[in-house]
């Protein structure tokens, strides 16, 4: 089993803890995180994209000038593509980008993720993390004192809006909850932080 060490809010190693082989020693799936981290880039799009046809453009219903004898070409709408306001061909309408991904691939996605954090040590283990009232500068201090720099996602246990407002100022920083992370979050997020709560519940739910 991986150990690792869990500090506490000044950055001080209190204890050290095993992980569970299947979540954070899981073989690299990098094909599986490929295909739930496409998926839910396509889920983001809100498919609303529009562009109006030929038979949408207001006006164009008389002929411009007669078939023959004015020595211009033929033209039956001043709507068409190929005049100044007239329609768009194939142009791009509202449409549905949402890829299903099987339970199974998003699972074993989301263990190759949190075992490449691993890997390249970007997990940290907080001992806990309660705050009473949000206060951006805690969390300031709290990453300083863990040396977290740059991208961050602190992963908590239980909903704490608390640690939501706290960190939602800083720049690169964010914050999820235990069931709701997913490989994109994991894989971008930069380093990550998991409470210990958090690592606990996050092996209840791969069990």
């Amino acid at each position: 089993m991986p150990k690792v060490a869990v500090h506490n809010s000044n950055g001080e190693q209190v204890a050290e803890i095993e992980l569970s082989s299947a979540i954070f020693a899981a073989p690299i799936n990098q094909p599986a995180m490929h295909a739930v981290v496409v998926a839910y880039l396509a889920n983001q799009r809100r498919g609303t994209a529009a562009t109006k046809t030929r038979a949408l453009v207001r006006g164009g219903g008389r002929k411009p000038w007669r078939q023959k004898g004015t020595g211009r070409a033929r033209h039956g709408s001043t709507r068409s593509p190929i005049w100044t306001g007239g329609g768009v061909t194939f142009g791009p309408q509202p449409r549905d980008y949402t890829v299903r991904v099987p339970r199974k691939l998003k699972k074993a996605a989301l263990k190759s993720a949190l075992t490449t954090k691993y890997n390249n040590n970007e997990l940290i283990i907080l001992d806990q993390l309660k705050m009473a009232e949000p206060k951006t500068a805690e969390i300031v201090k709290l990453l300083d004192n863990l040396k977290v720099e740059g991208k961050a996602i602190i992963v908590t246990a239980e909903s704490a809006p608390a640690v939501y407002k706290s960190a939602r100022n800083i720049p690169l920083v964010s914050t999820g909850l235990v069931n709701n992370i997913n490989t994109y979050q994991v894989l971008n997020g930069g380093a990550l932080v998991l409470t210990r709560d958090a690592v606990a519940k996050l092996e209840e739910v791969f069990a």
